[in-house]
């Protein structure tokens, strides 16, 4: 199912720009993924973090679809994506959910990037399918639980669930620098997720480093690496993206004045910085990806 954009949409010939929604039906339901730039130019895509979905990376995508087509992708229980009405939230099924999702989309290779525990989905993808991911780029993921510096909020329980725009500002406030404004579509995101989405995709993210850090597994893999962190994370310490150094030739970069969603936060430092990693690291183009 192709569902409306409410972009422009540009069609002259197979190596024209394009904006593209779509659900595509798989295992555990209906999962949203969109799609801007030229179809035969190499695949990136874009993994969002916790209560968030495809429209963190809107001011991003722009910056890179000169270079790439970018494929993004909500994850079950988010955004327009359906929500498992049993299992699915897992770290694990969520990377496996994302490799169907390409296959269905005919992507062969691609350059993952995920954001803040959109990484960690990343991760698992390249874990099962080494085939498919070309190289991963990580902005502000955090690579061990104790690297976990924020202040918990008080629990919203599900009896006043959805939160209002000011709770939800509240619980989202380490997300971002201090002072900045979060923009009202990501505050629409989370009050769009039912609790136990909510709560059960927090709870996925926490087991899965409980089990093994992340830089644990990514050294095993073999993938290039780029980890990019705000320097002025308020979730995540900062200083723990030199954990990454263990993976061999990984290129861990911080960058100066963001918080933890610096996608959000400084779109074109954030694509300055992504853009010599995931060109260098590109598939192959292929005719009618």
């Amino acid at each position: 199912m192709t569902l409306p954009d409410d972009r422009p949409q540009v069609n002259d010939g197979a190596a024209a720009a394009t904006t593209e929604g779509s659900l595509l039906p798989l295992e555990h339901g209906d999962v949203y993924v969109r799609r801007d730039g030229p179809r035969n130019a190499p695949a990136l895509v874009l993994i969002h973090g916790s209560a968030s979905s495809t429209r963190s990376w809107d001011r991003l995508v722009p910056l890179l679809t000169a270079a790439h087509c970018v494929v993004r992708i909500d994850l079950l229980g988010h955004g327009r994506s359906s929500e498992p009405a049993d299992h699915g939230y897992e770290i694990t099924e969520q990377g496996r959910t994302v490799g169907a999702a390409l296959d269905r989309l005919g992507v062969e290779h691609a350059v993952v990037v995920g954001h803040s525990s959109g990484g960690y989905a990343a991760t698992a993808l390249a874990e099962q399918r080494p085939d498919l991911v070309t190289a991963l780029s990580l902005v502000n993921t955090g690579p061990r639980l104790d690297a976990f510096v924020a202040t918990e909020s008080a629990a919203i329980g599900p009896e006043h669930w959805p939160p209002t725009d000011e709770q939800v500002r509240h619980l989202a406030t380490t997300a971002f620098r201090a002072g900045f404004r979060i923009p009202q579509e990501l505050v629409d995101d989370m009050r769009g997720m039912t609790h136990h989405a909510f709560t059960t995709s927090m709870q996925a993210s926490r087991a899965y480093l409980d089990q093994q850090t992340l830089p644990d597994r990514l050294k095993t893999l073999g993938k290039p690496l780029q980890v990019i962190f705000g320097d002025q994370d308020r979730r995540w310490r900062p200083s723990s993206a030199a954990d990454y150094r263990v993976v061999p030739g990984a290129l861990v970069e911080l960058l100066p004045g963001s918080g933890h969603t610096p996608i959000v936060e400084d779109p074109p430092q954030t694509a300055a910085l992504l853009l010599p990693f995931t060109t260098t690291h590109a598939p192959r183009p292929r005719n009618g990806t």
